[in-house]
């Protein structure tokens, strides 16, 4: 799927943002979580109980908002989350809890829909207790600033943002039935960015008629090949959420896998959560360029996805990224510790159009067309393996001096 792929299904939205589904508002607003005067809480908000659907971080720490979240998802419907930067309230225990609980109800009060229909998400630091007053003073002031309008998208956008530097957003339009449909996506994440969720906080709107059940297949699917196929550091979070919500406000038939305009929709949920995806990937802590990997020929898609995810997260590949440095053999070091099954004499590696390897032999060439190459903003690595029809991508950003800094004073 994508448009990679013939011609693609949807259309991008030129400043599309998740208030662009009909049904939607957001809205955002500095509270004092942060020491900056950034916005750090923030809300989407239907005007309808949404179908909704959430994937969540595979950590055995998991956030007290994760809690809360799976509990208001369980009943199928949402008419709103409600998000906070600047502190993960993750390992805060029964105080956090019920902290992340207070602020479901405050919200859902504040607002007037039932508490059980407000999902909560949390990013920042672990570990620390919730300014709480701040929190409800914040709470208080939020409904007057929720709208329909792009500025407000934009505040909610900010909202969630740690050490990201820049806001990560999409949307685009399919046709259903005739009608246009909008599907439209937020997300964060710059730091603990590991497949199988990370860092991450993702929020998608689509006013699409789906029920909650073919949503959240549909959202697994898409997860699996998008958001879990990105790493920047090797960590998984404790705060890891993707949640996904449908007002059925275009008016089509309800979707399911019989529909025959499923295909499209799914081809726009996906393409959707792959520019968050790899945006988040491009804005990795102190990160000069996106790394891309690419492997073709696997015996399956699983053992593809092994080996990208494995040259993908290579500390010693993605700091010889960073330095420009075209050593293959480290490309090839990764293919052959990702555990699955690797023929050693048939193996092709190139770094974009230059090819190092061919059947696991050194092909010379051009040092110095390789170093302009790794000097550029985007950096894709190939690998086939020719053993079967397996294949799959993984992005990621190189490692460099400044993800240390950032990452030793994180709290300071």
């Amino acid at each position: 799927m994508g448009q990679g792929n013939m011609a693609a299904t949807y259309t991008v939205v030129p400043d599309g943002s998740v208030t662009t589904p009909q049904g939607f508002k957001a809205g955002g607003l500095h509270c004092g979580l942060k020491k900056t005067t950034r916005h750090d809480l923030g809300a989407i908000v239907c005007e309808v109980p949404a179908a909704a659907a959430g994937v969540y971080t595979t950590n055995v720490f998991q956030a007290a908002p994760l809690q809360v979240t799976r509990e208001s998802i369980a009943g199928g419907k949402l008419r709103a989350v409600i998000v906070n930067s600047g502190n993960a309230n993750a390992c805060t225990g029964k105080q956090g809890e019920a902290d992340a609980y207070e602020m479901r109800s405050a919200f859902a009060e504040a607002i007037g829909v039932p508490a059980e229909q407000v999902a909560v998400a949390s990013t920042g630091v672990i570990g620390e207790l919730l300014k709480m007053d701040r929190v409800r003073g914040g709470i208080a002031e939020l409904p007057a600033r929720l709208g329909s309008s792009y500025e407000a998208a934009d505040d909610f956008c900010q909202a969630i943002l740690t050490t990201d530097l820049v806001k990560k957003e999409v949307c685009v339009s399919v046709v259903i039935d005739g009608k246009t449909v909008h599907i439209a996506g937020a997300s964060k994440g710059s730091g603990m960015i590991h497949p199988n969720m990370a860092t991450m906080l993702g929020f998608v709107t689509t006013d699409a008629a789906i029920g909650s059940e073919e949503l959240h297949k549909l959202l697994r699917q898409v997860t699996d090949v998008t958001f879990n196929m990105i790493t920047v550091d090797g960590d998984t979070s404790t705060n890891d959420m993707l949640v996904a919500m449908a007002s059925g406000f275009a008016g089509n038939d309800e979707l399911h896998a019989g529909h025959p305009d499923y295909a499209a929709f799914a081809e726009g949920l996906r393409y959707v959560c792959e520019v968050l995806a790899k945006a988040i990937a491009r804005d990795g802590e102190g990160a000069t360029k996106l790394v891309e990997v690419q492997v073709r020929g696997a015996e399956s898609d699983a053992s593809a996805q092994a080996i990208a995810k494995t040259v993908i997260g290579s500390s010693l590949v993605k700091s010889a990224v960073f330095g420009a440095d075209a050593n293959w053999g480290r490309i090839i070091a990764a293919v052959g510790r990702a555990g699955v099954p690797v023929n050693p004499e048939t193996v092709d590696i190139a770094l974009g159009d230059i090819v190092t390897l061919t059947q696991s032999r050194p092909v010379a060439f051009d040092e110095e067309a390789a170093l302009v190459y790794l000097k550029g903003d985007t950096v894709v690595i190939y690998v086939d393996l020719h053993m079967g029809e397996g294949s799959a991508t993984a992005w990621g950003c190189d490692l460099t001096y400044d993800y240390v800094r950032i990452n030793a004073a994180y709290r300071t």
